[in-house]
């Protein structure tokens, strides 16, 4: 009796081990560059059309107070891919490079058997100006975080993109949006084909400027200013790569067990119109809700019911979350996570967040404790405001010399974290980034270039060819 209940244990044991492997879900993280809270049809944008973002929506779980991680696209990069605070991670600003003692989700996915992608812009190897190709002995190359195979481009792009296939410089033709959505499109087919859990990172360079759209996604826009005419022109590009995805997706039989996390980089850009924001306050490179509030949305039909949720998020909770998802423990990790896990919320109604979602970006700061925020305008002059965003969601009126006692927590809360990254930051070597342009490995491919006008003003400068060779 003994040896059958022993070999009961070890067949059911087996079973279940067995089961977990066959239902790792495969996850899609795409990410757009610049888009502002308000631009999509499901917040009623006055001229912007997104009918597969829409659709997403109403599949999926629609966060009404989702954060990038910074209110400027590197910063809020290097959160999502480590589930830190960017000045932890060495990235001030945009361009800086990721630490490369960091640990990121396509490493740890990669140890328990998943095959990981990275599609578009990086800006995580210390590299500025417009998106050039990463040349495969990059020492912050998409490769040396985690990444098996990378289509990828320092830093923004449009249409017919420059790109690197593992180092391979490759010349694409059409919307930059559809190039990287078909490009990880054959990624994931060789991986349901070869029956592989994968990890495949989509992150478009759409709407960043310099905006440059196609004549038929312009229709509509025609009462626009040529900036914003374009700038939108990109959005429908976008959306349609949102419904290219989905369709693949559904096409190839795994969508139940496929997670698809959209969100932004950042808040929208003040000088496109109509407004970007949806009525916040600030826009991109500010803290407040503008700059720093995006729109997102999850969808993973086998487990997330359709709704919507007020429940603060940021894209530091990314990393945690799939940490849980796939059953690896924060514990493992010795560096300190600034997110949390919200698999919690995926089948209930919390709304109440226990933990708070700090920022510190360019000497400022944020700390949100659901509907209480406090804004650091100057860390070193501990130059604080406070606000309800509750009562007054466009961060008008400061209550820190009425609501004293919460004032004198929040501040003294953010003082103490803020003690905890500067720590980090002492104790990581800082690499500075550079352009392009003043780095020798670039120079055969100038003359080329020269033809492309997001190239050619840099190019005609006089490098200084003094730091990264």
């Amino acid at each position: 009796m003994k040896i059958l209940i022993i070999l009961l244990l070890i067949f059911t044991l087996t079973s279940c081990k067995k089961t977990k492997k066959e239902e790792m879900p495969n996850i899609i993280l795409i990410m757009t560059d610049d888009q502002g809270w308000g631009q999509t049809g499901y917040y009623n944008h006055p001229v912007l059309k997104t009918p597969n973002l829409d659709a997403m929506a109403e599949n999926g779980l629609r966060f009404d107070r989702f954060y990038a991680g910074a209110p400027q696209c590197s910063p809020t990069r290097a959160s999502v891919l480590t589930g830190r605070n960017n000045d932890r991670t060495g990235v001030f600003y945009h361009g800086y490079p990721l630490n490369k003692k960091e640990k990121t989700i396509a490493q740890e996915l990669k140890k328990i058997g998943y095959t990981t992608g990275h599609f578009g812009k990086w800006h995580l190897n210390g590299v500025r100006g417009p998106g050039v190709p990463i040349f495969e002995d990059d020492e912050y190359s998409p490769g040396v975080f985690g990444f098996d195979r990378w289509i990828s481009v320092t830093n923004f792009f449009d249409i017919d993109p420059i790109l690197s296939d593992n180092g391979n410089i490759v010349d694409f033709k059409g919307s930059s949006s559809e190039v990287i959505v078909n490009e990880a499109i054959k990624f994931i087919d060789e991986n349901v084909k070869e029956s592989k859990s994968f990890f495949a990172v989509i992150w478009d360079g759409s709407p960043h400027s310099p905006f440059v759209s196609s004549k038929d996604d312009k229709i509509g826009f025609e009462d626009l200013n040529e900036e914003s005419k374009e700038h939108y022109g990109e959005m429908v590009a976008f959306d349609r790569s949102i419904g290219i995805l989905r369709n693949r997706i559904l096409e190839l039989g795994i969508s139940d067990n496929t997670i698809i996390w959209f969100c932004s980089d950042n808040g929208g850009l003040k000088k496109i119109k109509p407004s970007t924001v949806g009525g916040l306050r600030g826009h991109k490179n500010t803290m407040w809700e503008g700059g720093l509030r995006v729109p997102s949305i999850i969808e993973w039909p086998k487990i997330i019911s359709p709704k919507i949720t007020k429940y603060p998020v940021s894209t530091m909770d990314i990393f945690p979350t799939i940490l849980e998802i796939v059953g690896l423990k924060n514990d493992d990790f010795s560096n300190p996570l600034d997110g949390e896990s919200i698999v919690n919320i995926f089948n209930s109604n919390h709304e109440t967040r226990l933990s708070k979602i700090p920022f510190r970006f360019d000497n400022r700061g944020a700390l949100i404790d659901n509907n209480i925020k406090l804004v650091v305008h100057d860390i070193d002059d501990l130059n604080f405001e406070l606000y309800n965003l509750s009562d007054d969601p466009k961060e008008l009126n400061d209550i820190s010399k009425i609501n004293t006692d919460v004032f004198e927590i929040m501040k003294n809360e953010f003082i103490n974290w803020n003690e905890s990254v500067k720590f980090d930051v002492k104790k990581n070597k800082v690499i500075k980034p550079i352009h392009w342009r003043d780095n020798k490995k670039y120079l055969p491919y100038f003359d080329k270039w020269l033809k492309r006008p997001e190239y050619s003003r840099y190019i005609k400068r006089e490098p200084t060819l003094s730091v990264r060779n």
